[in-house]
């Protein structure tokens, strides 16, 4: 078969491309932003990019179009369609499909699905899954949200009967606004946390928790459903009717408790200790998705005591936290944080590794939520333990510099990368830490801010 892919360089769609090329199928894609790590994966195994959305890529002629989320029926300025391609494909009757439905029907049927749900940490946590059991000797297939360092790609179909797949609520097409991971059909599931974000296509948090609930409706009497016992929303999202075996964790009275500190804790199962986690991570909420982990892989016969001696060499995700360069005592990292919460638990747990060494923040409100100016409140709250933050303000259609007044002089606005990148050299000190927030690619900041302080 031959999938064209629109919209391939998301890391769903881009993950989905690699398990379509393993299984054999042919397959090809096109999109408008085409950065790394997902292009580069891509290219390596040898799927055609193409830029853009142009109706020319009919001549094609692909058994079946795929569509990301990215694409819609929008119009331009000048009123031709954003998306010329998708049209073409409407017009001429071609058969489409969402990425979630394509999966659904060609990767996930007869797995045991292991989904990993939540506003927060669901790239680290279905990493963490995956690595357990494949330390466990299960040879899990995966799809990821991002590239864990520990395999090196963001997908695979793996060798045995459970799949283990990072589960977004962002809706499934523009065809199909139900939540993606209702596609999954998941035997066990983690909900890791929820908050309100996407706010580009939720009115309210109610709104989410309804889809959360479509989730838990579609395991099976036989699956676990996996609980952060410290989320009044989740408790409403069982309330709402759970048919599947609960486990709970992180609060004092949950099934699976750590004790310690993030770094080096104990783990208690029903208040009894069932195993101990060494490891090279750090922040709470990690101590809290592998709690998670935990819980989900004993699910499928993985103890506490061996998942907690894989997690000891487990070495995170690209993109969270990851050191790109150290330059005249300057060290410069990349993290995916852009929810203000994820923005303020990064913040921390960098300040919990450096100490007080200055923390210099960097970021620009790229997600659909902080365009919108939804949570532009929370941002002065979300950078608090920064000592310097500089905000990219492109594109933005809010006034950035008045949504950071109550940080004063700690904060500065660049309306283009190269600004920030002046503001930040004229402040950055040897022994400062340059912490880059962004779910893209940030404009390439992080190589160029070590080339500027290569030359600085």
């Amino acid at each position: 078969m031959h999938i064209h892919i629109l919209g391939i360089c998301g890391t769903f769609m881009g993950g989905l491309a690699a398990l379509a090329r393993e299984a054999g199928h042919r397959v090809t894609g096109c999109d408008a932003g085409v950065y790394p790590p997902m292009s580069d994966q891509l290219r390596a195994l040898g799927i055609e990019l193409i830029e853009g959305f142009d109706a020319d890529q009919m001549a094609l002629q692909p058994d079946m179009y795929v569509i990301g989320n990215v694409v819609s029926r929008a119009r331009l300025a000048d009123g031709n369609p954003k998306f010329p391609l998708m049209e073409a494909i409407l017009e001429a009757g071609a058969p489409y499909t969402s990425g979630p439905q394509w999966l659904a029907e060609h990767v996930l049927q007869g797995q045991h699905v292991l989904a990993v749900a939540g506003t927060h940490g669901k790239t680290t946590t279905t990493s963490m899954l995956t690595w357990v059991l494949e330390q466990a000797g299960l040879q899990p297939g995966f799809l990821v949200g991002g590239v864990p360092l520990n395999f090196g790609v963001s997908a695979r179909l793996g060798g045995g009967k459970y799949f283990v797949i990072e589960a977004d609520e962002y809706d499934t097409a523009f065809f199909d606004k139900r939540s993606k991971f209702v596609h999954y059909r998941p035997r066990t599931a983690i909900l890791n946390n929820l908050e309100f974000d996407h706010a580009d296509i939720f009115d309210d948090l109610a709104a989410i928790e309804r889809q959360f609930h479509h989730l838990v409706r579609t395991v099976p009497g036989s699956g676990r459903v996996v609980v952060n016992g410290l989320e009044e929303s989740l408790t409403r999202v069982l309330g709402q009717g759970c048919w599947s075996e609960v486990r709970t964790f992180g609060s004092a009275v949950s099934d699976f408790v750590a004790e310690g500190e993030p770094s080096h804790f104990k783990v208690l199962q029903a208040g009894q200790p069932v195993a101990e986690v060494q490891w090279a991570i750090g922040g709470v909420h990690n101590q809290l998705n592998a709690l998670a982990t935990i819980a989900a892989a004993e699910h499928v016969g993985v103890s506490p005591a061996v998942a907690a001696k894989a997690l000891a060499s487990f070495e995170n995700v690209k993109r969270r936290m990851e050191v790109r360069g150290t330059i005249n005592g300057i060290t410069v990292y990349d993290d995916f944080a852009h929810h203000p919460t994820a923005i303020r638990t990064t913040v921390n747990g960098l300040r919990r590794q450096v100490g007080e060494a200055r923390i210099l923040a960097i970021f620009e409100p790229r997600s659909n939520t902080m365009k919108l100016g939804t949570m532009k409140a929370q941002l002065p709250w979300s950078l608090e333990e920064a000592d310097l933050a500089f905000c990219h303000s492109g594109g933005l259609g809010w006034d950035a510099l008045s949504a950071l007044e109550p940080m004063g002089s700690k904060a500065q606005v660049g309306a283009n990368i190269d600004e920030v990148i002046a503001q930040v050299l004229a402040q950055a000190q040897p022994g400062d830490h340059l912490l880059c927030m962004s779910n893209g690619g940030f404009g390439g900041i992080h190589a160029k801010l070590l080339e500027a302080l290569a030359r600085h």
